[in-house]
């Protein structure tokens, strides 16, 4: 089986639901760039796993796994002759195995409430989200790339991205990376700079490797450089993801987007998310009460299994930060786009 379905393409499948073994079947982003292996997940123990070492990551990803490990739950429990209170525990432990991203327990939501019509039609609930995932991608990368050449000249643009937000990101495609590719496609991409986005390093890890694949120029940059980087007018825009957004256009994304999002509004150029519609979450009226996941300690005092502080129990490892509403020009979704640095809601960038 293999995660890159189209060999014409060779477009990235990073989340694959394997028919002849009732499996999630994922690609490990832990291994990548140096290893591309395949994580078969036929129970929801080894999901909620994967989920939380970011064997998958990725708000529109989880999303998706969301769903389909909830038909991998409904399986298990047939398995083992589980009670409803066991499912629905089971299926509460994928739906909260990371707390910012609001997209893992929408798309459990999605998919629940057809729990009682069978597993096939929970399935069939998340092939399609996983279809929706890709289009609205793809329809939120067209506008994103219209909204910065109609900003910045049509010509061609130099971006500097944080974290991933491409293929590996989402079911296919991209958001943010996305909008990178879009603008390839139409030849009007100069350069991007990849931070390397610490403490697991999925800019130089994930982002590089797939501008590497798709034929990008980029070049990857400690994340230390952005701020120089952008004030020295070395780029023309920014482009991030986005795990929750909330309803004043406040965005929790990576930790160090909301440095890379000042040094933006110093240099006075755009700042833009990029995220599926799922991602804007109208429950919150701002990003105050967001959860920022803590993540375990020697993810930051160890650096490639080699402990590079004098104490393994004192890191401080947040997963995300919050970037307020006037430090960004633009939130993209495939329904349109609003910017909230001139006051406007993200109300309507839902359906």
């Amino acid at each position: 089986m293999s995660l890159t379905l189209n060999n014409e393409t060779g477009e990235i499948r990073p989340v694959l639901w394997d028919q002849s073994t009732s499996a999630l079947v994922l690609l490990d982003q832990t291994v990548l760039p140096l290893s591309e292996v395949e994580v078969s997940c036929q129970n929801v123990d080894v999901l909620v796993d994967a989920i939380s070492r970011l064997v998958v990551r990725g708000a529109p990803a989880l999303g998706v796994v969301g769903a389909y490990g909830v038909a991998l739950a409904m399986i298990q429990s047939e398995k083992e002759s589980w009670d409803q209170a066991q499912l629905d525990r089971a299926i509460d432990s994928i739906r909260n195995a990371r707390p910012t991203a609001v997209n893992l327990a929408w798309g459990v939501d999605r998919v629940r409430p057809a729990v009682s019509d069978g597993v096939q039609k929970v399935l069939e609930l998340s092939h399609q989200l996983a279809r929706e995932d890709e289009a609205a991608n793809r329809e939120l990368s067209r506008l994103g790339a219209d909204w910065l050449l109609d900003k910045l000249g049509d010509r061609p643009l130099r971006a500097i991205t944080h974290c991933n937000t491409g293929s590996l990101a989402t079911s296919s495609w991209g958001t943010g990376l996305g909008i990178i590719r879009e603008l390839h496609s139409r030849h009007r991409i100069e350069m991007v700079y990849a931070d390397e986005t610490r403490p697991l390093l999925q800019g130089s890890r994930l982002t590089a490797w797939e501008l590497k694949h798709t034929g990008i120029p980029y070049k990857v940059q400690v994340d230390g450089a952005a701020a120089s980087t952008i004030l020295r007018g070395m780029v023309d825009f920014a482009v991030i993801g986005a795990d929750r957004i909330a309803l004043n256009g406040d965005t929790a994304n990576k930790i160090g987007s909301l440095g890379v999002a000042l040094a933006c509004a110093e240099a006075q150029i755009p700042f833009v998310v990029a995220a599926p519609s799922s991602t804007v979450d109208l429950s919150y009226a701002n990003g105050e009460g967001i959860e920022i996941e803590l993540r375990p300690s020697e993810e930051v005092t160890r650096h490639g299994g080699v402990q590079v502080a004098p104490e393994l129990d004192r890191g401080f490892n947040p997963a995300f930060d919050v970037t307020p509403a006037r430090f960004i020009s633009a939130v993209v979704t495939e329904c349109g786009i609003a910017e909230p640095s001139h006051g406007e809601s993200v109300e309507r960038l839902v359906p």
